[in-house]
């Protein structure tokens, strides 16, 4: 070969060769066609003026109302998923059932004897345990977590401990929630070591309303409480500490009949659009459908079967299925131990290489303002470009190393499977979930709009892509 004709054959594959790197550097800044990019704004515009989400919602909370894992209403609320996919015609409708311990409230009642009569408002934590007879004891103020901690074996014999603590400060993130709910989880672990009768506890959350705030509690190794737990409102905790401020004896008179009742069926509903060219990767987005039974779940989380679900379903509803599998499943048992999405993960281990990403709503309804990911930074260049189509909505790039994707998400990303998370508003939240106060009349049409919006059209562009997201 010539030297003219090496140098011609040289420029020609440098040519070739810039040309390759210019369209790799393209498809790193413009990962969607401007065909999809266009697709996800009409979805968006689209899910702005939809009432779906809302009226999946009002169904689930008027219909069926409050959801105690493994209870009977839990069950008619995995039945209505099901009649619920199908009438909205996914492609495939199921309930993966699994079984489980199933914790009754039962009655309470908590009165102050002293240092005058006055009726309490309290609530059993999940777990706790009955009082086998009335329990009339003296009260032991502990001014936070670390004090009774701090009590020593067998001195709260005979008498009730008292743990108080201060009423959550209202955030966007919910920050504060983790450290404010040991005296929850695991107060009762010190007050049966110390040998109290019962356990009061300061409700955790931010409302100064007087109801209290319930959830669930954690074993002490393989063991659950055997003394009854209960929360008080901040109003009757605030009550409390001025008294005990002002050298007053408490005492109170305590009945409860909370207790364990055995194994029962729960299970997941899983609502399956089938992808066009690549059915067996999966896009997996979620909500739980229990929530305890003071209020009638509306915020927690019948709001994020609302959005998730609404959101599948306008994708449903374009000219072309994307090229993935997009799956809803709706949780259950997620308040007590996320038994759920413990169940999933198990069911389906052999299978999560196949799972794209997952999701899950699951903090109440206001407004998405941020979107976070954890895959890897192929895939963070794709979710950069989502963030950018969804900033006309409000929405704006958070970290892009945040793994979780939501409470019944983390036994899957725990396994290795890619998450993301459209972060709400909850500034809120901790006023009413685990409460009364979580009824419908609580959530913005609009506000959930915006985030049926997000969803559809994250969850579209992710599930029409080609890229891999694993770490």
């Amino acid at each position: 070969m010539s030297f003219s004709h090496r140098l011609v054959l040289s420029i020609a594959l440098s040519v070739l060769s810039f040309s390759s790197l210019s369209q790799q550097s393209a498809a790193q800044q413009a990962p969607f066609t401007q065909e999809q990019k266009e697709t996800a704004t009409q979805l968006m515009e689209t899910a702005l003026k939809s009432e779906l989400g809302f009226d999946i919602v009002e169904s689930l909370t008027t219909e069926i109302g409050p959801r105690l894992a493994g209870s009977e209403a839990e069950k008619r609320a995995l039945e209505w998923g099901v009649e619920l996919g199908k009438e909205l015609g996914f492609d495939k409708v199921s309930i993966e059932e699994f079984t489980m311990p199933f914790w009754d409230r039962g009655h309470l009642h908590l009165l102050m004897n002293t240092p005058y009569k006055q009726e309490l408002h309290a609530t059993a934590l999940g777990g706790a345990a009955t009082s086998e007879k009335e329990i009339e004891a003296s009260v032991v103020y502990f001014r936070d977590i670390h004090a009774l901690a701090a009590a020593k074996d067998g001195s709260l014999k005979g008498k009730v401990a008292f743990v108080d603590g201060d009423k959550m400060v209202k955030s966007q993130t919910g920050a504060g929630y983790g450290q404010a709910n040991q005296r929850r989880r695991i107060g009762y672990h010190h007050a049966e070591r110390a040998g109290a009768e019962a356990l009061i506890v300061r409700s955790v959350g931010s409302s100064s309303h007087r109801f209290a705030h319930t959830g669930m509690m954690s074993k002490n190794g393989d063991n659950w409480a055997t003394i009854p737990v209960v929360a008080i409102s901040n109003p009757d905790a605030d009550q409390f500490r001025r008294l005990h401020n002002l050298g007053e004896s408490l005492s109170v008179s305590l009945s409860s009949e909370s207790k364990w009742k055995g194994d029962v069926s729960s299970g997941n509903v899983i609502l399956d659009l089938i992808g066009s060219e690549k059915p067996e990767e999966i896009v997996l987005i979620g909500a739980h459908i229990d929530s305890w039974d003071n209020g009638t779940g509306a915020v927690d989380d019948g709001a994020g079967i609302g959005i998730t679900v609404a959101a599948a379903t306008l994708i449903s509803r374009l000219p072309k299925r994307p090229k993935r599998t997009i799956r809803v499943v709706m949780f259950g048992a997620e308040e007590v131990g996320l038994l759920g999405g413990f169940a999933y993960a198990e069911k389906h281990a052999d299978n999560l290489h196949n799972h794209v990403v997952a999701t899950e709503s699951d903090f109440g309804a206001q407004t998405i303002w941020q979107l976070v990911s954890n895959v890897n930074e192929e895939a963070t260049v794709l979710i950069d470009e989502i963030a950018k189509i969804l900033s006309p909505i409000g929405i704006v790039r958070g970290g892009s190393d945040v793994p979780g994707g939501g409470p019944d998400i983390i036994p899957m990303q725990q396994k290795g499977v890619p998450t993301i998370r459209l972060n709400q508003n909850g500034r809120d939240y901790f006023d009413l979930h685990h409460t009364p106060d979580d009824t419908l009349d609580k959530i913005n049409p609009d506000e959930l709009a915006q985030n049926v919006a997000a969803y559809a059209a994250t969850i579209y562009l992710i599930a029409d892509s080609d890229v891999n997201m694993k770490q």
